[in-house]
């Protein structure tokens, strides 16, 4: 049965009880029931009192699927439900990507701004780099987690914690790039960083705020956010874990958890909903405005590849590469504790969302699978 987005706060789908499949038993399943199938997946996951899956199938707008399993904390054991907010980890671009365009909009930003225009300081390097680089990962930024210090093990993970305006500092500290900007195709954490740098000192406003104020309020988005410890929260939220020896280990935080622009936010099923709502009828941004976002960036040299190592395609803050011949944008993140992903097809009208507090769930292959049992592509 299908239900209004509007629905999701009043409800969470129930899980079946009465399937116990496995994921390898469900080859040969018949896919006119796909939400049988999504069922039966999250079954897999474990049981109710552990760390969890939360998944979400819209059509056009309409949840048509959502189901969660597991808890948020295992210390209060809330049990996952719409409303729960994950660290996105690299989800956070596709924000970053659209607070950028906002700025091109205005008139206060182009894609052809050079870096060293933007932050004054910035090396000499920075002056072959463009805000475009930065967008489609051709920027040639060396990764700042390469020359993080190694963490005192005796101290809090949240002391040897990174911020935005630590990772410009290791940029400065660079002599050069990996490689001439536009020659070739590596993804960059830096880059993305740097680019909530430049919307926060473009705009005139703290990155978390420009988001708040210009993307998720007006989407009325009003549980996610660029999460700042010590001055903001996080409702609802999902604290990370990971399995070490058959138990599960507290792994929320990782010395890279502090940085905003490439993985700051949090947010929920619920809230994609709406901004996946916002993408389909382009509410935030007009369809020529989002069009350079989804023009797959070329490059001379080795091009962009997927997490699984093939070639992809990719844009600003999104994947582009078909799958089995139907249109796509999505993306994955990975960080300590979590895994995420979101795969829009967009000429389907089909978009599925998964979020997981644990790092045992390949949440892209998972978002792939469940979009075949809609789709037809999986039997």
């Amino acid at each position: 049965m299908n239900v209004t987005v509007g629905s999701v706060l009043r409800t969470t789908a129930a899980l079946s009880l009465a399937l116990p499949l496995l994921f390898a038993g469900l080859r040969g399943a018949k896919p006119e029931k796909p939400a049988k199938l999504v069922d039966a997946l999250l079954k897999g996951f474990g049981t109710e009192r552990e760390p969890g899956v939360a998944i979400m199938v819209l059509k056009e707008s309409e949840v048509i699927y959502l189901g969660c399993r597991g808890v948020a904390d295992l210390q209060a054991m809330r049990p996952i439900d719409g409303r729960t907010n994950f660290r996105l980890a690299s989800l956070t671009k596709q924000f970053t990507a659209a607070a950028v365009m906002l700025l091109v909009r205005d008139g206060k930003l182009g894609y052809a701004d050079r870096l060293t225009d933007l932050l004054p300081g910035f090396p000499d390097y920075g002056r072959a780099i463009t805000v475009r680089h930065l967008l489609d990962h051709t920027s040639g930024l060396p990764d700042y987690e390469d020359f993080m210090p190694e963490p005192d093990p005796r101290q809090p993970v949240e002391a040897s914690q990174i911020d935005d305006a630590g990772v410009l500092e290791i940029l400065k500290a660079r002599k050069g790039g990996w490689f001439v900007p536009g020659s070739l195709w590596r993804y960059s954490n830096s880059g993305y960083v740097v680019l909530g740098l430049i919307v926060a000192k473009v705009s005139g406003r703290p990155f978390p705020a420009f988001l708040r104020e210009r993307i998720f309020l007006p989407l009325k988005m009003t549980g996610t956010v660029a999460h700042v410890r010590g001055k903001s929260t996080v409702a609802d939220r999902a604290f990370g874990y990971a399995k070490d020896g058959g138990r599960w280990r507290f792994s929320d935080q990782s010395p890279t958890s502090a940085t905003l622009g490439d993985g700051g936010v949090y947010s929920s099923l619920y809230n994609l909903s709406l901004w996946d709502e916002a993408l389909r009828r382009h509410l935030l941004l007009s369809e020529e405005e989002m069009r350079p976002a989804l023009k797959p960036v070329r490059v001379p040299s080795k091009g962009p590849t997927g997490p699984d190592g093939k070639p992809a395609d990719y844009g600003y803050g999104w994947f582009l590469d078909p799958w089995q011949g139907h249109p796509r944008m999505w993306h994955y993140g990975e960080t300590s504790g979590f895994r995420t992903a979101i795969h829009r097809f967009t000429a389907d009208g089909l978009t599925v969302i998964v979020l997981a507090n644990r790092t045992d769930v390949d949440a892209s292959a998972l978002a792939v699978r469940i979009a075949g049992f809609y789709l037809g592509g999986e039997k």
